[in-house]
């Protein structure tokens, strides 16, 4: 980015991040000249992909996102923890992911709460085409394209890329939203933080780095 901006780092099937969507979205719609870049982070890949009753107390850990941040977890994901044989893919899920950024980049912030959605309050799986279609179908984009994205091995290396460069990123933990300031990137939050924090957080950073800017003759403050 040559110009202030959010960088936002995700996985589909991160209950954290899905308790940070709708702030998530709505910071996006409060800063409409921020460019916003959403990265797929690979949290259940290789040995992390195991069924959901091996990763502990997933009611406790949904318990405390409800409560920091009034996300709502569906019937249809609690029979999926009930049951228990369910193995994330978060590699499945960043390929439908993509394949939906690729319709429509400018409704990146948007797709990612919506792919999070289907999965913890729906209880859809994200590993196959179906789920990005119905997305697909929601946002008015191109269905087939979505799904011959999903399928075609483009989106597995750009799947495999994405997480290659939040790893150099050093992101390790997800949500992670930075600010980057002309190349240089400030973590903003890494976990869970109300929606207040990060509005104070991004706003503060955001004008500085436009001060800045405005300083040189290379940037004008957004409205």
């Amino acid at each position: 980015m040559n110009e202030p901006g959010l960088v936002y780092v995700f996985d589909g099937y991160c209950a954290w991040s899905y308790g940070f969507a709708q702030t998530m979205v709505d910071l996006a719609a409060a800063y409409p000249g921020v460019p916003v870049e959403v990265l797929c982070g690979g949290l259940y890949v290789g040995a992390a992909r195991v069924p959901l009753h091996r990763l502990g107390d997933l009611s406790g850990t949904n318990r405390r996102i409800a409560e920091l941040t009034g996300a709502w977890f569906g019937d249809g994901y609690e029979r999926l923890t009930a049951d228990g044989t369910f193995v994330m893919n978060s590699t499945a899920a960043a390929r439908g992911y993509v394949a939906l950024r690729r319709a429509a980049p400018e409704r990146a912030v948007e797709l990612a709460a919506a792919s999070q959605e289907a999965f913890f309050v729906e209880g859809r799986s994200l590993a196959g085409p179906d789920t990005h279609r119905r997305i697909a179908r929601e946002y008015g984009l191109d269905e087939a394209a979505v799904v011959a994205g999903f399928d075609h091995p483009w989106s597995l290396r750009a799947a495999e890329a994405e997480f290659a460069r939040v790893r150099r990123l050093g992101v390790v933990a997800f949500p992670t939203l930075l600010v980057d300031t002309g190349g240089r990137l400030t973590p903003v939050m890494t976990g869970a933080a109300t929606a207040r924090q990060v509005e104070e957080r991004v706003s503060a950073l955001l004008g500085r780095a436009v001060r800045r800017a405005g300083a040189t003759g290379r940037h004008a403050a957004p409205e």
